[in-house]
């Protein structure tokens, strides 16, 4: 056949936590998964197939007679129709199907089949964050893009509890007539503000049997509200966090697919979610979920948003939560904006107070008013050097009468739930818990609704709890509850868990691209977390870049709002270069060390919405771009044509390196030979008709010379463009620098604008 055809082999799938609202604090186990149905042979099989070129398939029901024509022969039809999963016609060209191993093997050799591989499981991955991004009412941004009017934001999640006041639809308009969704809630459900309800579980299932849309984990709510969740007055967790909630588009539809339960996200609920989304009218989409990486053929969220950028559809996605290991990232493809997390300036404080004085600060959502300020005795609870004690673990408790009314000191970093810790504790009488990082965690501190008084406190303050402990005749320790604060010039700072690049499956693209808040974001919840009935209660505090992706899907759904006209390329340009480098304290941002974050943990740097809106130039690129680039990163024809939908010739195009992709950020990588690399970029001018702009080089250590010709751009009208090319060339000594890469900028400067283009040099 020639066709490239997609193999998994048994140990080629790994999947980790994405930010589930259950994230545990450490980066957990990669496991290898192969969905199968345990109650018989037939696994779910996803199978492209190429359109042939002498066939007219215009309508709907032609292309599912030739999807259906390559399922094996069954003795009944409703055999044949119970074994279909999903019919796909936007993503790509195929299906999903529930097939033997021998039928799929079978269906492989068929003529036109250009990929057949088993499904995977990937997984998933606010009062404040507004006013910390610079979004006001009445003015700035929110005014000038009228709070995201009439945009649509599709979100593929756990689904959505649709009765929760984030969702209320008061003051808004009803979609615009291009909107083609449907409800699948009662038909009082959905509204004005969520336009639309869908689930892909089960969807073998008739209609009726099919798994409504509701939310049963808690997190699909929290991040469509984090993205365009309507402002609620008065809005809490537990009492802290107070004010007024709202998402970042608090005037843009939402759209929610279902393609998420407790056990994971299907890739084949994946593909028919983001179909449906693309048919259906969505202008933006909003993935919290993910992956390991690989290679773009064979990731479903990647030739499911290649198809929807196509359709000038913005796709943001999370980063991951497996940091903070470089190497690490989820959602590489350069079709897709992929978000990093960071924390913001507001503390749910509570303090570790020792019987010698010292007195730590950490953080807890649940903050008990009668708790005694008795100092009680406090112990470790690992024992004999069994580390399941140590961490608390479920059942490693038990029996423990020697922790009896004491203040517990146990150990974050085995992946497990923090709550859960606090209950074992709880079940085994202890009497509060402090929660101590390890080295990995670093400073970052996250807020949970725990069972029992308890503190969650850094590593340094960790490492001197314990070394009270051991010296201390008879430790003793409480915990004093402080509420709410507002404030610290750190933020924001990269948090541990936020994956970090390189790109492994396309160096030449700097990822992640962006960081947003994703540490201690408060949003909707199912319930309201005190047992009230009172729906402006039901919000929670959850950490990941599940929350960091929402955020910049809202921020995406602003800019659309202004510039309707803009590609998805361009909105990310103009988010990625007007990105900030500088904390609060007008200081780098760091990272969980408290040291510099370095570039494949900040990407660009932490967005700045109002700044974006606004950029003065932007980097654009168009899909045929995207076919010269995948034929560089060496792909076959076959391969590309998995990703693009459209059959190609390499040999007949002039590909490009990935790092020459018009992008708004450089990476170039040396090998052993090479002691010059050049980069050539074209921008847009969408500022003032006319601008000049001079560039301003940071020197990057390992290199002799950074040289950018021209050294100024000069621009006469709206939209007109221009070209430069950058010459990096490498120090003759460069290995003495002892460092794999290097990092800083290339910026345009004008009187009104400052495009900072980051740039990342790999050594070899």
């Amino acid at each position: 056949m020639g066709d490239r055809i997609c193999r998994l082999s048994p140990n080629a799938m790994m999947v980790f936590i994405l930010g589930l609202a259950s994230f545990l604090s450490t980066p957990l186990a990669n496991a290898d998964i192969e969905v199968a149905d345990t109650s018989s042979s037939l696994s779910t099989y996803i199978i492209q197939v190429r359109k042939p070129e002498d066939k007219d398939l215009t309508t709907r029901e032609d292309l599912d007679t030739l999807y259906w024509s390559f399922l094996p022969t069954m003795a009944a039809r409703s055999n044949q129709e119970q074994r279909m999963v999903h019919l796909y016609r936007n993503v790509l060209s195929g299906f999903a199907a529930k097939l033997t191993t021998e039928e799929a093997e079978a269906i492989r050799e068929k003529d036109g089949v250009l990929c057949v591989h088993p499904e995977k499981v990937l997984s998933l991955h606010t009062t404040h964050t507004p006013n910390f991004l610079g979004l006001h009412q009445g003015v700035g941004l929110w005014n000038d893009s009228n709070y995201g009017k009439g945009v649509i934001i599709g979100v593929l999640d756990t689904g959505i509890f649709p009765d929760h006041p984030s969702f209320s639809d008061e003051g808004m308009p009803p979609p615009l007539a291009k909107w083609k969704g449907r409800c699948d809630f009662s038909r009082t459900s959905c509204n004005n503000k969520l336009i639309g309800a869908r689930s892909f579980i089960d969807s073998s299932m008739t209609p009726t049997q099919a798994v409504a849309p509701y939310d049963g984990e808690g997190h699909g709510t929290h991040t469509s509200s984090t993205a365009a969740g309507a402002f609620v007055r008065d809005a809490s967790a537990l009492g802290h966090a107070k004010g007024t909630a709202t998402g970042m588009a608090p005037l843009a539809h939402l759209a929610m697919y279902k393609v998420c339960d407790a056990n994971g996200c299907l890739s084949s609920d994946i593909l028919a979610g983001l179909d449906a989304a693309i048919e259906d009218g969505v202008d933006v989409l909003s993935l919290s979920l993910g992956g390991i990486s690989q290679p773009f053929f064979d990731d479903s969220i990647a030739k499911g948003a290649f198809a929807a950028t196509k359709k000038g559809i913005f796709v943001s996605c999370s980063a991951g939560n497996s940091g903070p290991f470089n190497g690490t990232l989820a959602n590489e493809a350069p079709w897709i904006l992929t978000v990093g997390a960071s924390s913001i300036d507001r503390t749910i404080t509570a303090t570790a107070h020792l019987g010698n004085g010292q007195e730590f600060d950490g953080e807890t959502l649940y903050q008990p008013h009668d708790f005694p300020p008795t100092l009680l005795p406090l112990i470790y609870a690992g024992v004999n050097g069994d580390p399941s004690s140590a961490l608390c673990l479920p059942g490693s408790l038990v029996g423990r009468s020697d922790l009896q009314g004491k203040v517990v000191v146990c150990e974050i970093g085995d992946g497990r739930g923090r709550v859960a810790k606090g209950q074992e504790v709880k079940d085994a009488g202890g009497a509060a818990m402090i929660l101590v990082n390890g080295p990995v965690e670093g400073y970052t501190t996250l807020v949970d609704a725990h069972v029992l008084p308890a503190v969650h406190v850094n590593y340094v303050a960790g490492m001197a709890i314990k070394g009270y402990l051991s010296t201390a005749l008879a430790p003793v320790a409480t915990i004093q509850f402080k509420g709410t604060l507002i404030g610290g010039s750190v933020a924001p700072a990269v948090s541990f868990f936020s994956s970090r690049g390189p790109n492994l499956q396309s160096p030449g693209i700097l990822k992640p691209d962006i960081i947003g808040p994703g540490v201690n974001i408060i949003a909707a919840w199912l319930f309201p977390l005190d047992n009230s009935t009172n729906k402006k209660h039901a919000f929670n505090v959850v950490s990941g870049t599940s929350m960091s992706c929402p955020h910049l899907s809202g921020v995406a759904a602003l800019l659309k709002s202004v510039h309707p006209d803009w590609s998805p390329a361009a909105i990310k340009s103009a988010i990625v270069t007007t990105a900030t480098t500088s904390n609060l304290g007008r200081r780098p941002i760091v990272d969980q060390t408290l040291h510099p974050a370095d570039i494949f943990a900040t990407g660009a740097g932490h967005v700045n919405p109002s700044k974006a809106v606004d950029p003065g130039l932007i980097y654009d690129v168009g899909p045929q771009d995207y076919v010269a680039y995948l034929c560089g990163l060496g792909y076959n024809d076959s391969e590309i044509e998995i990703i693009v939908q459209e059959t190609v010739k390499c040999l007949s195009i002039t590909s490009i390196p990935d790092y020459q992709l018009n992008y708004p950020s450089i990476s170039v990588r040396f090998d052993g030979s090479e002691t010059t690399v050049s980069v050539t970029r074209t921008v847009r001018n969408v500022g003032p008709a006319k601008s000049r702009y001079r560039s301003v080089i940071d020197s990057i250590m390992g290199l002799d010379s950074i040289v950018v010709y021209p050294g100024d751009l000069e621009f006469i009208e709206t939209n007109q463009t221009a070209s430069y090319r950058v010459d990096f060339t490498r120090r003759v000594d460069w290995k003495a620098t002892a460092t794999p890469f290097a990092q800083g900028a290339i910026t345009w400067v004008s009187a009104k604008h400052s495009v900072r283009t980051p740039v990342a040099v790999l050594f070899e």
